[in-house]
């Protein structure tokens, strides 16, 4: 099983959960809970980096996939501590961290977490301008208690208005899925609206799980007013979409935690 081209291998940073429950098997169906957040890098709204109020909110949820955005690793800003490593623990689950630039001391970046172990995990670098912030996408392969194979992609685009690179950006993740044979999640924080033409690119190939006549706002946490933060999936004919729910703690970062349970379909 190998990625396709332009992957690059990352670390795995495994934290073996606690015995309990990973993906339900409720009469030999496969339900996995989807959680993607955008963690203001753990710092929360109160700039105090009070981790334990992040972790509240994720372990009330009690996701199985977790695609974590803005993840600060050994910054000045955070006081040279492991976010990652330290939310992994605070939740009980794996995770691994991928840079998406050295940043104040230290890096800065996403996460992928799972109540389970990893295959295999990769990083794709995004198209930009050299200007500006560097983006990824990073993915990762997973067994489920099924023994299906499954894939997550979590990423963060450009944030700027009208912003040609987040089209490219876009289209760069649209293009992986020519070289996929696994059911496959996209969650993250995608920094554009439904009816975009972000959001249309991507919904050339993938299936969104928002409501399309009234979606939830996820940004920001204190006063909703948009919806920036999504879990597609690919294909559709894999996926059922059981339930979705926004949580948003105005404390614990500046998006609401955007939370998805799916059903894995059998192949026909």
């Amino acid at each position: 099983m190998r990625f396709p081209a332009g992957y690059l291998i990352l670390s795995l940073f495994l934290l073996f959960p606690s015995p309990g429950r990973t993906q339900e098997n409720i009469q030999e169906r496969t339900i996995i809970r989807v959680l993607s957040y955008n963690i203001l890098h753990g710092a929360t709204t109160k700039r105090n980096n009070d981790l334990d109020v992040v972790a509240k909110v994720i372990n009330e949820l009690q996701p199985d996939i977790i695609a974590l955005q803005e993840v600060d690793f050994r910054t000045n800003r955070v006081e040279k501590r492991d976010i990652n490593t330290e939310l992994a623990l605070k939740t009980g689950m794996s995770s691994i961290f991928a840079k998406a630039v050295d940043f104040d001391g230290g890096e800065y970046g996403q996460s992928l977490f799972y109540r389970g172990t990893f295959l295999e995990t990769g990083k794709i670098a995004l198209p930009g301008a050299p200007d500006k912030e560097p983006r990824i996408a990073v993915a990762a392969n997973m067994v489920l208690g099924s023994r299906d194979t499954i894939r997550i992609i979590g990423t963060h685009l450009d944030h700027v208005e009208n912003s040609p690179d987040r089209i490219a950006q876009a289209k760069k993740i649209n293009s992986i899925l020519k070289n996929d044979k696994f059911p496959i999640l996209l969650a993250g924080d995608l920094n554009d609206i439904p009816g975009s033409e972000t959001i249309n690119i991507f919904e050339e190939r993938w299936t969104s799980t928002y409501d399309k006549a009234a979606p939830e706002f996820t940004f920001p946490s204190h006063a909703p007013e948009r919806k920036i933060d999504y879990i597609m999936f690919y294909p559709v004919k894999r996926w059922k979409v059981l339930e979705k729910k926004v949580v948003c703690d105005e404390i614990a970062s500046d998006h609401c935690a955007y939370l998805v349970v799916l059903e894995l379909l059998p192949q026909k």
